[in-house]
Formats: C-alpha cells, sequence, structure tokens
C-alpha cells in the first residue's frame, strides 16, 4: 500500500514539473503592451468616499446615534472632475444639487434623518440611472428600510 502511494505522488510531483516548465516556456515570448493602473478620477474617488461615509451614517441613524458635521468636502461634488466631461451637464447639477440639499437636512432636521439619507440615495439612484449604471446595486444597499 505504502509504494503505491509513494509511486502516485512521485507520478504527480513529476507531471507538476513538467507543467511548471511548460509554462516558463511562455514567458520568453517578448510582448509589446505596457501594464497601465487603472486611476481614479476625481469624481470617481469622491463617490466611493461618500459612499463609505454614507455607510457609516446609515449605522448611527439606524442606531439613534449622533448625527455628527454635514462633511463639506460632499461640495465637491460640483467641481471635481469627471471621467468623462461630459457627463458634467445640467442633469447631473440638479441631482447633485439634490443629493447636496438631502444631505445638509440629514444634519439640519436629524428628527428626519432617515428620510432625508433616503431622498439623498434618491437622487443617487436617479442620476445614475441616466448616467452609469454600474454602481446602482451597490447604492440601493445603502437605503434604510
Amino acid at each position: 500500500m505504502n509504494k503505491i502511494l509513494l509511486t502516485i505522488s512521485i507520478f504527480f510531483f513529476l507531471s507538476c514539473n513538467k507543467n511548471l516548465e511548460k509554462k516558463d516556456c511562455s514567458s520568453d515570448q517578448k510582448t509589446d503592451k505596457k501594464f497601465e493602473m487603472y486611476q481614479m478620477s476625481e469624481m470617481a474617488a469622491l463617490m466611493e468616499n461618500m459612499y463609505i461615509e454614507n455607510e457609516k451614517l446609515k449605522e448611527r441613524i439606524k442606531k439613534g446615534d449622533t448625527i455628527g458635521q454635514f462633511p463639506s468636502h460632499f461640495l465637491n461634488i460640483h467641481k471635481a472632475v469627471m471621467t468623462d466631461k461630459s457627463d458634467n451637464d445640467q442633469f447631473f447639477k440638479d441631482q447633485a444639487a439634490l443629493f447636496i440639499k438631502s444631505q445638509e437636512l440629514i444634519y439640519k432636521d436629524p428628527k428626519n434623518a432617515k428620510q432625508h439619507f433616503n431622498e439623498g440615495i434618491n437622487a443617487c439612484v436617479s442620476c445614475h440611472q441616466v448616467k452609469c449604471g454600474g454602481p446602482i446595486p451597490k447604492i440601493k444597499k445603502l437605503y434604510i428600510k
């Protein structure tokens, strides 16, 4: 029994080494492609940051904790550079204003924080339905039920 296990182990070891050797040979081929790291636009980075901060805010609202201060860097939504500059049109500006208004109301009127929070999320979803639908499922997770 031990001889059979030893024989099988040696077989697998040798076959793995041959596969590794084959893979190493392919690395000798020259490629002209250069690796380019994706870099987020200012707007994409801001939206990622707003998402993270709103996740934390959602938890504070649900627990009834103190809300804190309006994150003033959210106002950069009006001037942050977008990946596609043509997306910064009147529709975007209107939705951004609705988002900011709702966010500010959370801090000014904490008794109705849940309503204001969800209105802000509505503005995000409405905008992304027109501009960039990819993040919509993620954004919808922010709603407070």
